[in-house]
């Protein structure tokens, strides 16, 4: 009896997968981030108004997507679509409306700068990757990660 529970126990164990081989998220990897963003500077101006997103390229995976959301909140996420391994038609570019961002690849993947989650016929499990945004006053802000 003994020897059927440890098989049976044995079997359970190892007949588990690992959701994360399904759902791999890991495409994306942990760049070290670490901008200065002045929206007093031309570059950066459109971030004074909310609803409006300014791309940096040149950080993170393949850019950096900062959204303004409010007058207090400022979103910075990954700009390479996170449900692909980085390469060239994975940069989300704007795609002229709102805050939706959309991939270059076959797929189409499109997301929110709002929220991050994916849109539309996005089944991805997969969000933008976000970084941490830290107001350093006078319309500064520190982004990393």
């Amino acid at each position: 009896m003994k020897k059927t529970l440890l098989a049976l126990s044995c079997i359970l164990i190892f007949a588990c997968s690992n959701t994360d081989d399904i759902n791999n998220c890991n495409f994306l990897f942990d760049a070290n981030v670490n901008l200065t963003v002045n929206t007093n500077f031309p570059q950066y101006s459109q971030l004074q108004f909310n609803g409006n997103s300014v791309y940096v390229s040149g950080y993170g995976n393949k850019g950096i997507w900062l959204y303004r959301a409010s007058s207090n909140i400022l979103y910075a996420w990954d700009a390479s679509d996170p449900n692909h391994v980085p390469s060239s038609c994975s940069t989300l570019t704007d795609s002229g409306i709102g805050d939706i961002v959309i991939c270059g690849c076959d797929d189409g993947n499109q997301y929110s700068l709002a929220t991050g989650f994916g849109l539309n016929e996005n089944s991805q499990s997969c969000t933008l990757q976000p970084y941490r945004v830290e107001s350093l006053g006078n319309n500064t802000y520190l982004v990393s990660n």
